[in-house]
């Protein structure tokens, strides 16, 4: 059995970390699946998803990890070219991917006690994003 939802959100510029966990759990549930996989996956190059412990000190360790890895002040040749001034997101995005696959047994998410699903938007600019959530397995 496979189940497929969208779940948006609204993101604001630069790096912005947010968490998606419970709106995947309600996918999840809304499912009916109670052992199998829930993939989660952002379109676009600038946006991406993975898992940390979501509190203050931990998104800004992870927003300076970004920007080390791809730092903003650094020349980009996808800014030569397109002179939107994202190359850094566009970098740290595919550093990052833009999906994640979370087993589910039971009917739950397995996530450890402090992991969260996030969805990190990387560009310069907010967006409107629209994550794909598909649960597939068996009831």
């Amino acid at each position: 059995m496979r189940h497929t939802a969208w779940v948006e959100r609204r993101t604001t510029a630069d790096v912005d970390v947010l968490d998606l966990t419970d709106e995947v759990r309600a996918v999840v549930a809304d499912s009916g699946v109670r052992d199998g996989e829930a993939l989660v996956f952002v379109p676009g190059s600038t946006g991406a998803i993975t898992t940390i412990e979501y509190e203050p000190g931990v998104v800004q360790d992870l927003k300076d990890a970004i920007d080390r890895m791809a730092p903003r002040d650094m020349a980009y040749a996808h800014d030569a070219a397109w002179h939107d001034g994202n190359g850094y997101s566009h970098v740290g995005a595919a550093m990052l991917g833009p999906a994640l696959t979370v087993p589910v047994a039971e009917g739950h998410l397995i996530l450890g006690t402090w992991q969260q699903i996030v969805l990190v938007d990387l560009d310069n600019k907010g967006r409107k994003r629209r994550i794909l959530v598909r649960i597939a397995g068996e009831q």
